[in-house]
């Protein structure tokens, strides 16, 4: 049986992509569209599908991480380097608000729960997010 471990990051999060526009619960809100994705970017993002980019690269962070995550260790994971002008960049975290409502809505469809292990609050994957990820790991690994 493949698994997330077995194909290319990037062929699986655009399969998860195109899956998860699929599923009602995880819709991009009208404001997506004219919002930054951190303090360090200057402009939205202009790729059409990106909610659902980053919701598919969100649910393989989860699973790669394999321990709760929560919306501060994602914003780490997103942000990047901010531009000072003439001054050294500096690293700047990526937006709460979108990683945050990226969490409710998969957890709306069962993909995601909340839980606290030894103390760790965060976000684990459910059986069923499990399971959808590591078919679409297999139906990748087949076709390729």
């Amino acid at each position: 049986m493949a698994t997330v471990f077995d194909v290319s990051p990037h062929e699986l999060i655009g399969k998860l992509k195109e899956e998860l526009k699929k599923v009602e619960q995880i819709k991009s809100p009208e404001w997506a569209k004219f919002v930054k994705t951190g303090a360090s970017k200057t402009k939205p993002p202009e790729q059409e599908d990106f909610w659902y980019i980053r919701a598919a690269s969100i649910l393989r962070q989860i699973y790669v991480q394999g321990r709760p995550v929560g919306v501060q260790r994602l914003r780490v994971r997103y942000g990047s380097k901010k531009r000072r002008k003439s001054k050294p960049k500096h690293f700047a975290k990526g937006s709460g608000k979108i990683i945050r409502k990226i969490l409710q809505q998969l957890e709306a469809a069962d993909f995601i729960q909340k839980t606290t292990i030894n103390n760790k609050k965060g976000r684990i994957l459910t059986k069923k997010g499990k399971s959808y990820l590591d078919k679409i790991a297999a139906q990748i690994m087949k076709g390729a």
